[in-house]
């Protein structure tokens, strides 16, 4: 018998010397000129985000694997990579307690509870985003320059403003932390030139949104307009640093490509079509729920596998699963909709007709004029007043008395600086420019606090006041008229209220008077 033999142990038999602490490593030092540039750029606020996140990452997960009795993970650095890809994409304005919630979210729920790093069926991090979208929206979408809110050059674009092409390249616009594209693009590189990436999923993904954009996105192939919309939103650090995920993405350059592919078209159309200005986070998300079907594509068939033999059992039958019942529950959604518009639309006039008797008691009628209603369409959805945070006209009405003259005006206004989302209201405003009232027409502040200044004794404070601007009066003691007394513990809902009412007056001012 041969003395030789053959030494058998189990995988893996290739040793490489590339660990998973290296690998993080390489991520946070290709992150460094986006974070560098975004503290250098919005100060102290930006480096508190990021610290906040990246701490109540770190702790997360030191803190799960303690309870779990499972041994230490955070020295491999994901839990720092994650906390700061979340950091860099929020906004530097954002309170201290969504980087912190949004890094708990994404390490406990989304890495640890199914079974820690290499487990997770999407990226943390942009999850986290997702779930602080839809839980914190006005929070989340709220960009200030100088302390005044401003607008990012998507909504800019969106509302058909433009933009400066160069200074968004830079990252001297309003947006989130991490919002350079030059830095971005820098960091991008350099993982793809040291291996860290491929470049499949970034061309793929990148290629395909520009294409998306140029055939959909009403201007055509026109350059300056394509490069506003790589550079002004989230693409560019969700192509290199999120869609690329190791664990997250597909592992053949085949699937590579259709899954950037997929990225690219989806965030394409929600930039096109979708309320949000960007949504590049749901795109990535949604692709990562396809990666197990899209690593079957690309697979040889075995020798000696049967045509047909068992491709049920390869068939990913709970993708499928999930997408009919995706699809039957937004049919049905779309149906209930379809079928509840009409119902809705009237009782929205309804409630706004009730509104404008509300603020104008003396009026008999109500009739729109078209000198007024044009001057709110040449405002195109855009905010009314810089100086008022972001409020929007929706339209004005002309109050008639029984004998056909004008008692007032009523002017329909919304700000989306309320602390739960939009408030919308009327507000009457007599000839001589005397507020008569308000009345809300959407309100969903927080009940006991914000939901109080739709109480009579806030809503009175403004009845037949005559003033330029109101001001709101936190300390609660004001006595001159235009003073506001600022509802406790709901100061942020006050300070909207007020905006928007100084909204309708700067609007009366400049079109009525």
């Amino acid at each position: 018998m041969n003395d030789y033999k053959l030494n058998i142990s189990s995988s893996p038999h290739f040793r490489s010397e590339l660990t998973t602490g290296k690998v993080m490593l390489n991520v946070i030092i290709a992150l460094m000129p986006a974070t560098i540039f975004g503290i250098i750029q919005h100060g102290l606020k930006a480096f508190l985000v990021i610290a906040c996140s990246i701490l109540a990452a770190v702790l997360s997960e030191f803190v799960f694997d303690f309870i779990a009795k499972k041994p230490n993970t955070i020295t491999d650095g994901s839990a720092v990579v994650t906390g700061l890809l979340l950091a860099l994409s929020l906004s530097p304005d954002v309170p201290l307690y969504i980087p912190v919630l949004g890094s708990c979210f994404a390490i406990l729920v989304v890495k640890c509870f199914f079974g820690g790093l290499g487990k997770n069926f999407m990226n943390p991090a942009l999850a986290a985003r997702c779930f602080l979208l839809i839980s914190f929206g006005t929070q989340m979408t709220k960009f200030t320059v100088d302390g005044v809110s401003a607008a990012t050059p998507l909504a800019a674009m969106k509302a058909g403003e433009s933009i400066n092409i160069a200074r968004t390249y830079l990252g001297l616009t309003p947006g989130v932390i991490g919002g350079s594209a030059l830095c971005l693009l820098i960091g991008g590189l350099y993982l793809w030139v040291t291996g860290g990436i491929t470049i499949h999923i970034p061309a793929a993904a990148i290629l395909s949104f520009t294409a998306f954009i140029a055939i959909f996105g009403g201007q055509g192939f026109d350059i300056p307009f394509l490069i506003a919309n790589i550079v002004g939103g989230g693409i560019l650090m969700g192509a290199f640093f999120m869609a690329t995920d190791p664990v997250t993405n597909p592992v053949t350059v085949k699937s590579q490509t259709y899954f950037g592919i997929i990225v690219g078209v989806l965030a394409g159309l929600f930039r096109v079509k979708g309320a949000s200005a960007d949504s590049v986070s749901y795109s990535i998300v949604i692709a990562n729920m396809l990666v197990p079907f899209l690593d079957k594509l690309p697979m040889h068939k075995p020798l000696g596998y049967g045509e047909g033999e068992n491709r049920a059992r390869e068939f990913p039958k709970a993708a499928i699963n999930l997408f009919v019942i995706a699809l039957v529950m937004g049919l049905a959604l779309s149906g209930v909709y379809s079928m509840t518009k009409t119902k809705i639309e009237e009782q929205q006039k309804l409630a706004n007709a009730e509104s404008y008797r509300a603020v104008l008691p003396d009026a008999e009628s109500f009739s729109f004029d078209a000198d007024l209603t044009s001057a709110v369409e040449e405002i195109a959805g855009n905010t009314y007043d810089d100086a008022y945070g972001r409020t929007y006209i929706n339209d004005v009405a002309v109050g008639s008395g029984a004998d056909g003259s004008t008692v007032g005006y009523v002017v329909a206004v919304t700000t989306a600086d309320g602390f739960d989302g939009n408030i919308s209201m009327s507000v009457g405003i007599d000839p001589e420019g005397t507020v008569k009232g308000i009345a809300f027409t959407e309100l969903n502040e927080t009940a006991g606090m914000g939901m109080r200044v739709d109480e009579d004794g806030f809503k009175d404070q403004f009845k037949d006041v005559s003033t330029d601007a109101f001001t709101l009066n936190k300390s609660g003691d004001g006595t001159e008229a235009g003073d506001i007394n600022t509802i406790s513990g709901a100061s942020t809902t006050s300070g909207a209220v007020v905006n928007a009412v100084n909204t309708a007056l700067a609007f009366y001012r400049d079109h009525i008077a």
